[in-house]
């Protein structure tokens, strides 16, 4: 499984617009219950606020990485947002951030979700990839960006 394969241009949010964290998890959160209908959005909500609560998943370089279990899940959902003037977050290195992976996962599918968890931490520790996802100009720059990372 890749990342590549839960991210289309139906999924990005290129231009997110928060002033919080709490804005960012609720629009990101939207987001995906736009794209699974089934979804709960107040249990969504719920789910990455707890996760939250456990530490941060602003994990520094402007990249922030939410993520939760849902049981109403079948297979792996992401959300791509991009704040081009960065949002507080809680990040380990305390700067804003910019490039948000949002991860949501079906309560079975602990292996598959550990599995895109890393590829994105692997895919936005190049300073190069996030330079060109800050840069992109669309949501289908932004998947194209994605899928040659992977090449």
């Amino acid at each position: 499984m890749k990342v590549i394969n839960y991210i289309n241009k139906n999924c990005i949010i290129c231009d997110l617009k928060a002033e919080s964290k709490e804005e960012v998890l609720r629009k990101l959160a939207v987001k995906a219950v736009e794209l699974r209908p089934e979804l709960d959005l107040e249990k969504v909500i719920e789910v990455l606020v707890e996760r939250e609560r456990l530490g941060t998943t602003g994990i520094g370089n402007g990249i922030a990485i939410p993520h939760g279990k849902l049981i109403e899940l079948d297979k792996i959902v992401i959300v791509f947002g991009r704040s081009q003037e960065g949002v507080p977050f809680e990040a380990a290195d305390n700067r804003p951030v910019h490039i948000i992976f949002l991860i949501l996962a079906p309560e079975g599918a602990a292996t598959t979700y550990l599995k895109i968890l890393a590829q994105v931490s692997r895919l936005v520790k190049s300073p190069d990839v996030r330079q060109r996802l800050l840069n992109a100009d669309s949501a289908d720059k932004i998947v194209q960006i994605i899928n040659e990372a992977y090449g």
